[in-house]
């Protein structure tokens, strides 16, 4: 594929080492599956990155996991791991977390979780008694995720949880992050947006590039409008969200996609006639 004209594209391209590049991790880096935990990165994820970093200012994960879950499962046996990306930061948990150059920076966790994690369960066992078994729930440490994506009906058992999920999340003063197939409760005040946003300042970025794939990322691409820069907004497609693909100044076909375009502008990046680079 070749770069599609595009102002915050050529931005890029003509002054990468003002480029920050900001990617999501589910269905962006990696695909999605039934199990979160077997969420391994693309395997052509941890090379493109690695040679897309030394070319632009920044290249940062923004996601709701943890950083060290991104990490682990950006390992590719045999090959480079996330870890091994130059220079690369990851924001997890939306910014409340920060992994950078081997050390961990994180505020302590939200005391509504411990109510979060007792009641979860029953909400989860009065849906099984509905009809909607299979709902699994996944602790996040700083955050909470309830998902159906096992379940026999997926989309009928998120739509039966929302009422609850919101009512615990108001008790908990907690606030809940809609995704693909799951609703998340995690700490109110940051989400994909703010993190990216601050990101740029701490980085005096002169342009910007997001890649998202689900509802959590529409702040971040909300971040990249407002930014004051060049930007350009990249959706990692699917047909169960629709939402950021409308948003999106490029749309490609999920991660296998997500490499193409990424090994596309590191071709690019490194021609002599980008930015005068040899």
């Amino acid at each position: 594929m070749t770069l599609p004209a595009h102002a915050g594209l050529d931005a890029i391209v003509a002054d990468p080492a003002g480029a920050v590049i900001g990617l999501d991790y589910d269905g962006t880096l990696s695909p999605i599956v039934p199990d979160p935990a077997a969420a391994r990165v693309h395997p052509g994820v941890p090379g493109v990155l690695a040679a897309l970093a030394p070319l632009v200012r920044a290249v940062v994960i923004v996601t709701g996991r943890p950083p060290r879950t991104a990490l682990a499962l950006g390992e590719v046996s045999g090959g480079p791991s996330l870890a091994d990306v130059p220079g690369l930061v990851i924001l997890g948990h939306y910014g409340l977390e920060r992994w950078e150059d081997g050390r961990l920076t994180a505020p302590p966790p939200p005391p509504g979780l411990d109510l979060v994690r007792a009641r979860l369960p029953e909400l989860a066992a009065g849906l099984e008694g509905a009809g909607f078994g299979g709902v699994w729930i996944e602790d996040k440490d700083r955050a909470v995720a309830v998902h159906t994506r096992r379940c026999a009906d997926p989309a009928g058992a998120l739509e039966a949880l929302r009422g609850p999920v919101a009512a615990l999340a108001e008790e908990a003063g907690l606030a809940v992050e809609p995704g693909r197939m799951v609703l998340e409760l995690r700490p109110a005040g940051m989400d994909k947006g703010r993190a990216l946003s601050a990101f740029l300042a701490e980085r005096d970025a002169r342009s910007v590039m997001f890649v998202g794939d689900d509802l959590g990322d529409l702040a971040a691409f909300d971040a990249v409008e407002s930014a004051g820069i060049p930007g350009v907004r990249v959706c990692s497609g699917s047909t169960e969200v629709t939402a950021l693909a409308e948003r999106a100044d490029v749309v490609v076909d999920g991660p296998d996609g997500v490499v193409a375009f990424l090994g596309d502008l590191v071709a690019t990046l490194g021609k002599p006639s980008a930015s005068g680079r040899a």
